[in-house]
């Protein structure tokens, strides 16, 4: 059975509010009645109401300024507005302060009844519209392109991850967007609503790491004045994403580990652990597998955090997301410096045609520079020009400025491949579609000649 619709009946008249106090439920409405406008604010302060329906002539405080007032602190409030002193000018201020309807006395109950019925209508339509624009917000996340399939299946997978509360690792080059997809993970879970922390685990101070991670209590050391939290312990209740997971020292990872099997960290000098409710995103920029051999990683906490596993490729292979990225980053710079920003045809062209070594960190950065440097609204090629000279050209344009044969280009590409990846030839060889065994003979021919 449906809830029947609340309405709050506000008017000086004793008799009007009797009448449609006991009219309306015969329509279909729960109704509740009051004879005065302070009182009837105060009750909406405790009791939510589908529609008030109040008169605008009454002692003490007029309908629209009973409008106004609800509205501070309930914007949302429907409110229907009749009087017996009906004119096009009332009528044009009631809906002006925000009334849905104006209705004149006197009237009909169907009238009324019509003129409830539109309103409530226009409520659901309202609710609806917010619920539709969220829906949208979440199937296409802030601060992401996903115009590519690659992106497109990070985010799908990203998107079935967030509701639970496994451990999710991302990983990919520097300046991929790594630290935006743990944020987007974070704002698509149910833990929305608390905090998002990071930690560059590559940045950790030297001897103050475990403080870091899991937090001090006051004269655990010489410099530990006062309590302080860690990291775990901000988080509780929200996400806490460890970037650069792969520079943790060796030391600290059993006790990581423990803190992600049990949910509790001990704060140094602590002498009971603290509980927490933590999901740990966590991400780096090369292959833990290549730490594990190295046996700079343990295999436990690798598993452990190994569970949902969501590989973001670099910009260069998903050259259909840099139009979406520059539009996105153009529209932010444009929001900040009042101006109204946007790139030619040629100078997309450009940039759709650089490598972007450093990704997307490096495709900002270029457009901040631009937009910063260029006295006019409309970017240009030659707008960028200018960085081209302390950032890497693209490929092509480098081998044909340097003459290079197909064999000298192919070396050249090789070479660029492997710094791209880190010296990491699996990865490299699966970049230029060869089995390892040819791409270690071609680097081996490349050392000797």
């Amino acid at each position: 059975m449906s809830r029947r619709p609340s309405l709050l009946v506000v008017d000086d008249d004793p008799g009007i509010v009797s009448w449609l106090a006991e009219a309306l439920p015969e329509e279909g409405f729960e109704v509740r009645g009051e004879t005065n406008a302070r009182r009837a604010l105060e009750l909406l302060t405790t009791t939510p109401f589908d529609l008030v329906v109040s008169d605008v002539e009454m002692p003490g405080l007029r309908g629209i300024d009973l409008l106004r007032e609800i509205h501070k602190s309930r914007p949302e409030q429907m409110v229907l507005l009749v009087t017996a002193f009906g004119s096009i000018d009332l009528a044009v201020q009631a809906v002006r302060s925000g009334a849905v309807d104006f209705l004149a006395k006197p009237f009909k109950l169907e009238v009324l009844v019509l003129a409830i019925q539109r309103a409530l209508r226009e409520t659901n339509l309202k609710r609806e519209v917010s619920r539709l624009r969220e829906e949208v917000a979440r199937e296409r996340p802030r601060g992401i392109a996903a115009k590519s399939v690659a992106m497109q299946r990070a985010v799908e997978l990203v998107r079935r991850a967030a509701p639970s509360r496994l451990p999710v690792l991302i990983t990919g080059e520097s300046g991929v967007g790594k630290g935006a997809l743990a944020r987007v993970l974070h704002e698509l879970s149910d833990r929305r609503e608390g905090k998002f922390v990071q930690l560059n685990c590559a940045a950790l101070p030297s001897g103050l790491a475990e403080a870091e991670l899991f937090g001090v209590r006051r004269g655990a050391f010489t410099d530990a004045k006062e309590s302080r939290a860690g990291v775990f312990e901000q988080a509780n209740g929200g996400t806490l994403f460890l970037d650069e997971l792969g520079e943790l020292p060796l030391d600290l990872q059993p006790k990581l580990l423990h803190a992600l099997e049990s949910n509790e960290v001990r704060p140094v000098g602590a002498s009971e652990p603290v509980s927490v409710d933590v999901r740990v995103v966590a991400a780096t920029n090369r292959p833990l597998e290549e730490a594990l051999r190295e046996k700079r990683f343990r295999p436990d906490l690798y598993h452990r955090l190994n569970v949902v596993r969501v590989e973001l490729p670099p910009l260069r292979e998903r050259r259909d997301d840099i139009e979406a990225i520059v539009g996105q980053t153009l529209e932010g710079i444009s929001h900040r410096s009042g101006r109204s920003l946007s790139v030619s045809p040629g100078a997309l062209t450009w940039l759709c045609a650089q490598a972007w070594p450093g990704n997307v960190r490096e495709l900002i950065n270029a457009l901040e520079r631009a937009s910063t440097m260029a006295g006019h609204e409309l970017l240009t090629a030659e707008d960028f020009l200018g960085w081209q000279a302390a950032a890497p050209t693209g490929l092509l344009e480098e081998a044909a400025s340097r003459e290079l044969s197909l064999k000298e280009l192919e070396r050249l590409y090789i070479q660029r491949v492997l710094e791209l990846t880190g010296g990491h030839k699996a990865r490299a060889a699966q970049i230029l579609g060869l089995d390892r065994r040819t791409l270690y003979r071609k680097v081996a021919e490349m050392d000797q000649g």
